[in-house]
């Protein structure tokens, strides 16, 4: 009975975290290049039940697995690409990527899924590379965004929404000089000038693994492990391309995410009932079967 209590509160908090989940995509709907966030849950290691007592030549007869709750094991940004939003202004980009990754089994791009996902048949995932705009903190800390409403400060540098530095492909802040106006960004990324001069590139970085970014905050990501992962610019071949006027808008459907919302809701009511039922059973023992 006790068992019963665990699991039911174990299935609580794990529909508690998965609602949370749901509502920060939520409130992130109308945020630029925001990616959703999908909980994904697992149960404990199962157990071996034996019956003790069996006949002499199988004393501890098999009688199954017994799994002994659920939990929230991680939430994975889904880094899909989000709708195009044309605003018109020189200083907001949005990056259109469809990259492709070679798998060396078989000499050929894996096909991976509408999430950007592959699974073989070990049961192993690949995800697809994904592109960011490259970005640095007050403190030098190189960072990645999808969010490509920048904006031009006083002195000229371009920087992010969140006052994030924006980097061209030597790890350099990009300084504009003429004005903000005459600004031209062509799909390769080269900020051209009027004399058709490349003044600087953009710096767009292709990260291998993009699940394991971890969100700072303000539409920012940083590597997990700066040294371990695997990050590179962009190539002229990969199937890239920048579009000047437009912003990148939140991946969140709507629609599923309040089917998300109600599902954990009803879930967590269930679980709910269950606690209620193993507490009225154990008042019940305790109070009068204790009695008799």
């Amino acid at each position: 009975m006790i068992r019963g209590l665990y699991n039911a509160a174990s299935g609580m908090i794990a529909q508690e975290r998965r609602h949370d989940t749901v509502t920060q995509n939520i409130a992130n709907i109308n945020t630029n290049g925001y990616k959703q966030v999908n909980s994904v849950q697992r149960t404990f290691p199962e157990m071996l039940i034996s019956m003790i007592g069996g006949n002499a030549q199988n004393p501890n007869r098999q009688v199954g697995r017994m799994s002994t709750g659920v939990f929230a094991e991680e939430s994975i940004s889904m880094h899909l690409q989000g709708a195009l939003r044309e605003t018109g202004k020189t200083t907001d980009l949005a990056l259109v990527t469809s990259l492709e990754l070679l798998n060396p089994a078989t000499g050929e791009n894996y096909p991976f899924d509408a999430s950007g996902k592959y699974v073989n048949e070990n049961g192993d995932v690949v995800y697809r590379p994904e592109g960011f705009f490259t970005v640095q903190n007050a403190n030098g800390d190189v960072l990645y965004t999808r969010d490509g409403s920048f904006r031009v400060s006083p002195e000229g540098n371009l920087i992010t929404s969140g006052g994030y530095q924006v980097l061209d492909n030597n790890n350099n802040p990009i300084v504009l000089t003429g004005p903000v106006s005459n600004l031209k960004v062509n799909e390769q990324g080269q900020i051209v000038d009027a004399d058709g001069n490349v003044d600087a590139t953009i710096g767009i970085s292709v990260v291998q693994q993009p699940h394991q970014l971890i969100r700072e905050g303000e539409g920012v990501f940083r590597l997990r492990d700066q040294n371990g992962s695997e990050v590179r610019w962009l190539a002229a071949e990969d199937n890239a391309v920048i579009r000047q006027g437009y912003i990148e808008a939140s991946n969140v459907d709507p629609a599923q995410a309040m089917v998300d919302l109600m599902a954990a809701l009803r879930a967590y009511e269930t679980n709910q009932k269950v606690v209620q039922f193993y507490d009225k059973s154990l008042e019940k023992a305790v109070n009068e079967i204790g009695r008799v």
